[in-house]
């Protein structure tokens, strides 16, 4: 059954304005506005006609959603440069695009957010056992998304610290 308050469109230049307006909103990739104007019930014709107009108005561009998806997770949600790339990948960003997102975050401030995961985990483990203890935070920063080379790297020194 169709939900009454899900009223379909079919006059493509409405459905262009209200995807200006859900591209306006926030940046999106191009499969999730496919994929919300098949969910307004268009046709594929009409849904790849709307993506023209919408990428010829600068509404919708990919390397534009692809940078501030990545310094966004980075910045918000401390995701490391794995995770993020798993995420653009799920909104269909092509591999080019997602490189030059992931090059976009500094690499300072990806290690001392690694460092600051680590530290915050740190203080709430109970593990007296060394090596128990490292291998749980090594866990937890590669669970975050981060590369297991860059989490030994911030561990090394951190061991050093103690």
């Amino acid at each position: 059954m169709d939900d009454p308050k899900k009223q379909k469109i079919i006059d493509e230049q409405f459905a262009l304005k209200k995807a200006g307006h859900y591209c306006a909103y926030q940046e999106r990739s191009q499969q999730e506005v496919r994929d919300k104007l098949y969910e307004w019930g268009l046709w594929p014709a009409a849904v790849e006609n709307i993506i023209a107009k919408l990428i010829e108005g600068e509404f919708l561009n990919e390397e534009r959603f692809a940078k501030a998806y990545a310094i966004g997770k980075f910045r918000q949600k401390a995701w490391g440069k794995i995770k993020i790339k798993q995420g653009l990948k799920l909104k269909q960003v092509p591999d080019v695009l997602i490189r030059k997102a992931l090059n976009s975050i500094n690499y300072d401030d990806y290690l001392d957010t690694l460092r600051t995961i680590i530290e915050k985990k740190a203080i709430l483990l109970n593990e007296s056992n060394t090596y128990t203890r490292r291998y749980k935070l090594q866990q937890y920063a590669i669970g975050r998304g981060f590369e297991n080379d860059r989490v030994a790297e911030v561990l090394k020194d951190y061991d050093g610290n103690k």
